[in-house]
């Protein structure tokens, strides 16, 4: 039987074989030793483990060496040997050799960052090489590692070689017949993985470990890939459209909201001030998106590191959400969070994708109330589409750029960190004191104008490779992510306190709040602890400040904003305002990719794609989650809202222009 899956051609393909799959198993066998604390241990659990992860590895590898078995199979017997032959033959071993080599390393710094099998994030990555090379350059040591990886493909390849793999591949008479017998079976496999299996049935556990165990990385990969975008009518539970658009529309009806046609399958609504006094304000408004502070940090939300004195601060000089939820897990979901005011959608962030321009976001908000926007980033802007997504939707872009936007459409005023204004800078852009330090210098530009201003201010210290200027902090630059915390934390109390030394501070609210946590990951479906994040509206005027409790999302932050500077305004967002919100319209949105979570009371409904709808009791104290008999009308309110997002952002109901039909 060995002999008829791999005749003598075969014998380099039989060691690939056995190479990827050892390699596969010590990949998992690794992952599993990481996560011990958190995998499901049972002698069951771990064999189904390993034995789908094997089943997803040889499906991987079917379609991984198709080339190469179409190769063999069609090369001519009366030139085996020959020399092209050999340079096809060893040119392509050496390269699938180190291909395999070279993704199993980066499936170990891609668990390391997010506890997952390659997904749609390594997918984006691909797009930005400058960055993530940059970065993994500055957080790694590159020339040792790439030399260590050409050196474990050269001893590969000199192992085999002196094994005589080589000589059999090319001294054999190993018929057609024998080759098209030794190919069937590979061929087979992988056409049965190309239509009837997907990398959803690996997900076999309630424990989200054992599922990313069972996966094959390579083959996460390209499943992340096929599936960029997920159609939520497609893949996801619904109801009638007309039912799910009432429900939405129904949790804004207490709030005095008064929709423009209460007949279409829309929210564009009036919301209306409740300020008796008829006062309107205007101040300037900065607004700091904090690159991954996960609420745990922070000691004035439970942490116990003392690594956000500036932060804790805050919490009592603002008002200071305490149970506020990211809706995702990357920067460019909390945008699409802050900036829409939308639950998560499917797939890709809306930052991402087409038909991204042109929508109606809080900046249009702000437009109509007077206000300048604009969009800080220190990195170049090109990464993630933020230039093309901020800039199409009317702000002005302040950035350190190299790259362009990629509409040529799009006319926005663009201005460059310049060199000189930058002190500190590592593979995501310049530190967090060079970028308040240009919002200091635009914002006194700004002031000798009469126009009010929005800034939205990304920061990018806390991130990877966690490096920063020496001598600001007790902690060292570049060993880890509590430097970076309590740098970040530093750099904004520096901020602010050179603000309070300018003319327009007075005048200025500051918006503080983390565009998601440091990591998302846990044993659950969605681990809600993972998804709580610090928000803070500092220097409100006549506001007294409080520690608000209410269950909250990133998308009611600016609604809330809105509501205490006394705007009457017309509205496309979801958003509600917190200190309005009625106990029984208390909810969150988290979410990553493929699965969207509704949080309300300590009850916790996931959708995922195949239509499947999993509902919980959460334990807050150890943060698990207890499968629990389905809530219909929990159910309802849950699709409904997600329904409804998805539907406006593909039928043109986000477009700024379907406000006026």
């Amino acid at each position: 039987m060995w002999t008829l899956l791999f005749p003598k051609r075969f014998t380099l393909l039989k060691a690939f074989v056995f190479l990827f799959i050892c390699m596969s198993f010590l990949v998992r066998l690794s992952f599993f030793i990481f996560g011990f604390s958190e995998v499901d241990t049972g002698t069951g659990t771990i064999v189904r483990t390993f034995g789908t992860g094997l089943f997803y590895d040889i499906g991987t590898l079917s379609i991984f060496i198709i080339p190469f078995l179409i190769y063999l199979l069609i090369f001519p017997k009366k030139w085996y040997g020959s020399l092209v032959d050999r340079i096809i033959t060893w040119f392509g071993f050496f390269l699938a050799v180190l291909i395999i080599y070279f993704s199993f390393f980066g499936e170990f710094t891609f668990w390391e960052e997010f506890q997952r099998r390659f997904n749609f994030i390594a997918v984006d990555y691909l797009i930005y090489t400058y960055e993530v090379v940059k970065n993994i350059n500055e957080s790694y040591p590159l020339p040792l590692l790439l030399g260590s990886l050409l050196s474990l493909v050269a001893l590969t390849l000199l192992v085999l070689y002196k094994r005589k793999f080589f000589q059999k591949t090319f001294q054999n008479e190993t018929t057609f017949k024998q080759r098209l017998l030794a190919t069937l079976p590979w061929v087979t496999i992988c056409l049965v993985f190309s239509f009837f299996i997907n990398n959803d049935q690996a997900e076999w556990s309630k424990n989200r470990y054992n599922n990313e165990l069972s996966k094959d990385g390579i083959y996460s990969f390209f499943a992340a890939f096929r599936n960029n975008e997920l159609p939520y009518s497609e893949f996801y539970s619904t109801i009638p459209e007309k039912d799910a658009f009432t429900a939405v529309k129904k949790q804004y009806l207490p709030y005095g909201d008064t929709f423009v046609d209460a007949t279409k399958n829309e929210i564009y609504r009036t919301i209306h001030s409740t300020d008796t006094t008829g006062t309107v304000q205007k101040p300037n408004i900065i607004f700091i998106c904090i690159e991954s502070l996960s609420g745990k940090y922070l000691s004035s939300l439970g942490g116990d590191q003392n690594i956000t004195p500036v932060l804790d601060a805050l919490a009592n000089q603002s008002l200071f959400f305490a149970n506020l939820y990211a809706t995702g897990t990357r920067t460019v979901r909390g945008m699409e969070a802050i900036t829409l005011s939308i639950p998560p959608t499917p797939g890709r962030s809306i930052v991402k994708r087409k038909n991204n321009t042109g929508l109606f976001t809080i900046g249009e908000v702000f437009k109509k109330q007077g206000y300048e926007r604009n969009f800080f980033y220190g990195g170049d802007g090109y990464f993630d589409n933020m230039n093309t997504f901020f800039g199409g939707n009317g702000f002005n872009i302040i950035d350190r750029g190299r790259g362009f936007l990629l509409d040529a459409n799009i006319s926005v005023k663009r201005t460059n960190i310049e060199d000189e204004e930058v002190t500190f800078e590592n593979a995501w852009g310049v530190c967090d004191e060079d970028i308040y330090n240009k919002v200091l210098k635009e914002a006194d530009l700004a002031h000798q104008s009469s126009k009010p201003f929005f800034n939205f201010v990304m920061t990018t210290s806390n991130h990877k490779p966690f490096t920063y200027p020496e001598g600001k902090i007790d902690i060292p630059s570049g060993t880890g992510r509590n430097g970076a915390v309590k740098y970040t934390d530093y750099a904004i109390g520096a901020f602010i306190k050179e603000a309070k030394t300018k003319p327009w501070f007075k005048n200025t609210v500051f918006v503080i709040m983390s565009d998601h946590c440091a990591s998302s990951a846990g044993k659950w479906e969605l681990d809600v602890a993972n998804y709580r994040i610090p928000a803070f509206i500092y220097n409100l005027p006549e506001q007294q400040n409080a520690k608000i409790n209410t269950l909250c999302s990133q998308i009611d932050v600016f609604p809330t904003l809105f509501s205490t500077l006394g705007w009457t305004y017309e509205s496309n967002l979801f958003g509600m305002d917190i200190l309005k919100m009625k106990p029984e319209n208390e909810r969150a949105f988290i979410g990553n990719y493929r699965k969207l979570g509704y949080l309300k009371d300590s009850k916790v409904l996931v959708l995922g794609d195949g239509e499947t709808i999993n509902f919980y009791q959460r334990n807050v104290l150890d943060n698990s989650l207890k499968q629990t008999p389905m809530n219909e009308s929990f159910k309802k309110i849950a699709v409904a809202n997600y329904q409804v997002a998805d539907e406006l952002y593909h039928n043109g109901g986000l477009q700024l222009k379907s406000l006026n039909q």
